[in-house]
């Protein structure tokens, strides 16, 4: 028989099929969705059986025969082929592409293996790998059957809106209800999570699993913990990048044999084969994160609502997408009939009422260490009365610049066209964009000046302007650069929950999903500089950080939650954005951004694609950008130009962050109010494409997120 394999090799390596598939000869019994081990020139891969055939157009003496085909996971199911065929061809890459980097790095080395011939085939046995097996079926709960048995906490009581959200969510599962995903829409602390909490429970006790999304390996700790207490019969396994190769393998295995009930993760969750999947969450729906931008730049939030679509045993099922202030993309979904929606209007928790949101004008109104005096009284009298504070500003690192006053030296990257960071607490630069970093220069590179001042302020100088004044608060810092040691997220989040965190000082980190139950003041340092972005989505993502930040404030209830405050200092407070915000009123917000939209033409009016170059110099980038277009061009002059003619191809141009890591980028945007024209014009170009070897790199994202 020949069995034809998917490998993890780019489309365009070499001419096939579609699918990219290579044929091997085999001997034995084999099944569509095993792994296969098999050469591939000098090298040995491990690759995918997507077909099973009789015989195969590659001539015999080319041939090669599969090393081993491989027994220690389950063959994958057809619903898990549908899904990566999909987003193969939706996002323009080969099979193989797609499939194998789904899978734990464990599964996918053929150096884990041990090749032997028995009876003229091969065999593959390793060691480790059993190991691991006995290691995972020791350690996995019993799967559910009847019942499940409630924790000893108690479980609060649904509200009416609550019950009727829920009740939506378990009217999606009647076998003759039409598909439409739930967008779960509610202010922050309106109980969104014991709703879909509730729908979980409901999903095991029929037998099924679930998968839940969340946009932060810091999200994934807490949200465990909650989920083991109120389903501790259940068998929860948890997906996240943070996790090391042989306990990401374990928790996939879990949710790949369908002995897992619970699958929570991250992005790179949504592609793991479910057998019994009966429910998919995704929480903070609207949140970026979601976004891959390397490898497949692929959306886990879109692949999710596919995914539910596509269902189990040919029959989709319920996918909830929940936030406080969903992406407009989904918004406009909901308002236009295509997805339901499920609203929260009111706080969970008896008493507890949103914050107030005051502006505090900087246009006017001296600043300290970028704080004003309304600011720092407004901490110093929660500090008075033992309430805690929470200090959002959205940049890591000490200082944006160091500078020279004597002839204007600017601490730039050696291999980024942006500045580098001081980091105050390692005494050195730090490039965000490419890792690059030196010791802080004793005097100006350029001129010897030994006086190099910081511009502009990050958390780190927040966090030491806090010190200064108030020596006797307990202060902690959570960003990226604070939280790189693993479990040290956990265990500055738990000090903040325990009471033993005066002010918490962080970026967009603490905005997403945190129950600080006693914080009653949210103080936001620089609000303004999003607005100045060239991102037509900037305005969004500030919209939903600033209303994600504000929701950590009084979600305790009682007393405190009526006098929680949010402070947002500003210099533009007459911007429609703070106006709609203090109002907590993101309906108002989303349709003054959608006619926007709609007046320009952009999503969720229309569908983009992105071809990106990379090179040495920005002209060899700019000069394929070019022939690419030269190309398209021909593309939609071809045989069917009405069905393609309204695909509009602009100018290649260079990137906003030009140089990265000494290689130069420039991008070529492609744009179509027709998702079909779009898709059907990306599919020709690839293929005009194809063969094209110049000395850049590049590649094509569909529905970028960043242009």
């Amino acid at each position: 028989m020949i069995l034809r394999v998917a490998l993890d090799l780019p489309t365009l390596a070499v001419e096939n099929d579609g699918e990219n598939l290579y044929d091997y000869r085999w001997g034995g019994s084999a099944v569509v969705g095993q792994r296969a081990i098999v050469p591939f020139g000098a090298r040995t891969l491990i690759g995918l059986v997507v077909e099973i055939a009789s015989n195969t157009k590659v001539s015999p003496d080319r041939l090669r025969d599969a090393a081993a085909l491989l027994d220690d996971v389950t063959p994958f199911p057809e619903a898990w082929f549908a899904l990566i065929r999909f987003a193969a061809n939706y996002y323009q890459r080969s099979f193989g592409e797609v499939a194998l980097p789904a899978l734990p790095s464990w599964f996918r080395r053929a150096d884990r293996y041990r090749v032997s011939q028995q009876n003229g085939l091969g065999k593959a046995t390793s060691k480790t790998i059993e190991r691991l097996r006995l290691r995972r079926d020791r350690s996995a709960s019993r799967r559910v059957i009847g019942a499940l048995q409630s924790s000893p906490e108690a479980i609060p009581k649904l509200n009416s809106e609550q019950a009727h959200a829920l009740a939506v969510i378990q009217a999606a599962r009647a076998p003759d209800a039409l598909f439409r995903p739930i967008l779960l829409y509610g202010v922050t602390g309106s109980g969104k999570t014991e709703v879909y909490l509730r729908a979980i429970e409901s999903t095991l006790l029929a037998g099924r699993q679930a998968l839940v999304l969340v946009p932060e390996i810091n999200l994934t700790p807490q949200l465990e913990a909650l989920f083991r207490r109120r389903l501790p019969s259940a068998c929860i396994a948890s997906l996240h990048s943070g996790l090391a190769e042989g306990e990401r393998a374990s928790q996939w295995w879990l949710a790949q044999e369908g002995r897992a009930d619970v699958l929570l993760g991250t992005r790179l969750a949504v592609m793991t084969p479910m057998p019994r999947l009966g429910l998919v969450v995704v929480d903070e729906e609207h949140d970026p994160s979601y976004k891959q931008h390397e490898g497949l730049r692929y959306s886990a939030r879109d692949l999710a609502v596919v995914r539910a679509r596509i269902g189990h045993d040919g029959r989709p099922i319920p996918i909830v997408l929940a936030s406080a202030t969903p992406a407009l993309e989904t918004w406009f979904r909901a308002e236009s009939g295509r997805y339901e929606k499920a609203v929260l209007n009111a706080r969970a928790v008896t008493a507890a009422s949103a914050p107030t949101i005051r502006l505090v004008g900087l246009a006017r109104t001296p600043t300290e260490h970028g704080f004003t005096e309304t600011v720092r009284g407004a901490i110093a009298d929660r500090l008075a009365r033992g309430e805690p504070t929470l200090v959002f500003h959205n940049r890591r690192g000490y200082a944006p610049v160091l500078a020279c006053s004597a002839c204007g030296w600017i601490s730039d990257c050696r291999r980024c066209s942006v500045h580098a960071v001081f980091h105050k607490t390692d005494g050195h630069l730090h490039c965000h964009h490419c890792g690059w970093q030196m010791r802080v220069p004793s005097a100006c590179p350029t001129c010897g000046n030994t006086d190099l001042a910081p511009l502009g302020r990050g958390t780190q100088r927040v966090e030491e302007a806090l010190t200064g004044w108030f020596p006797a608060a307990r202060i902690a810092r959570i960003d990226r650069d604070s939280t790189r040691k693993k479990g040290s997220a956990a265990t500055l989040l738990d000090a903040v929950h325990g009471g033993d965190v005066d002010i918490l000082v962080g970026t967009q980190m603490l905005a997403k999903g945190h129950d600080f139950q006693n914080v009653t003041l949210v103080c936001v340092i620089d609000a303004d500089s999003a607005l100045y972005s060239h991102d037509f989505r900037a305005a969004e993502r500030l919209f939903s950080n600033l209303t994600q930040v504000a929701g950590r404030a009084g979600r305790g209830g009682g007393e405190r939650s009526r006098r929680a405050e949010v402070l947002i200092q500003t210099r533009v407070p007459e911007h429609p954005l703070f106006a709609a915000l203090i109002a907590h009123d993101f309906e108002r917000f989303a349709a003054s951004q959608l006619a926007e939209r709609r007046a320009a033409g952009l999503p969720p009016f229309s569908y983009q694609a992105v071809l990106r170059a990379e090179a040495g110099r920005l002209a060899a980038a700019i000069d394929f950008l070019n022939a690419a277009r030269r190309s398209g061009v021909e593309v939609l002059d071809g045989p069917e130009p009405c069905a393609l003619a309204s695909v509009t191809l602009y100018d290649p141009v260079p990137m906003v962050v030009t140089r990265i890591a000494g290689v130069e980028r420039a991008q070529l945007v492609v744009e179509s109010p027709s998702r079909r024209a779009l898709q059907s014009f990306l599919a020709n170009w690839m293929m005009a494409l194809r063969g094209v070897h110049p000395r850049v790199r590049w590649h094509v994202e569909v529905d970028p997120y960043e242009i």
